[in-house]
């Protein structure tokens, strides 16, 4: 079956800031639908990153679900992705959502599945979508490797993906925290 997808989504966490990018790519099937979508959001008082890949409809239902946890737990991304991620698996409706999210504030960042994964990364980098494992790679030796500032680490790394994904493009949009 043939769905819309939104694809590679990249988090950052290094030398003290935090940065949040994503293609612009949207896709149905092996098309092309749009080019500038926007996958990532300032929530919370723009205190919290969140970014999708997945099915785009099923996304803007788990950012509003999300925004609403972290209302509801006052801001504790933690607990919020918890919550989130336990509703998203055992409610009906929820666990047909095909999309992941990352998330991440100044202490913290973490991949929501729908599977009820809430995972934290080891080195501060996480990446979703189609393009994630190669903008994660970028992203994992430019930190080790390189002087550059964690937005420039997110922008080279989408690039790189860019030209080897062809789910992801390289209009980017890039956000700090």
């Amino acid at each position: 079956m043939n769905v819309f997808r939104s694809t590679t989504i990249i988090g950052v966490r290094h030398n003290g800031k935090n940065a949040m990018g994503g293609d612009g790519q949207v896709s149905f099937g092996n098309s092309i639908l749009k080019s500038r979508a926007k996958k990532i959001r300032k929530i919370y008082d723009n205190e919290v990153l969140a970014g999708f890949a997945g099915a785009s409809a099923d996304a803007f239902t788990l950012f509003e679900k999300f925004e609403s946890r972290l209302e509801q737990y006052n801001g504790n991304l933690s607990r919020a992705a918890v919550e989130l991620a336990k509703e998203w698996r055992t409610d009906r409706f929820l666990r047909r959502l095909e999309a992941q999210l990352v998330v991440m504030n100044q202490k913290s960042m973490f991949l929501i599945s729908g599977t009820g994964d809430v995972i934290e990364p080891d080195d501060k980098i996480i990446a979703i979508g189609s393009g994630g494992t190669f903008a994660m790679a970028a992203a994992t030796a430019l930190s080790k490797h390189s002087k550059l500032e964690a937005k420039q680490i997110v922008a080279e790394s989408l690039k790189i993906a860019a030209n080897i994904c062809v789910y992801t493009n390289s209009n980017l949009m890039i956000e700090e925290i």
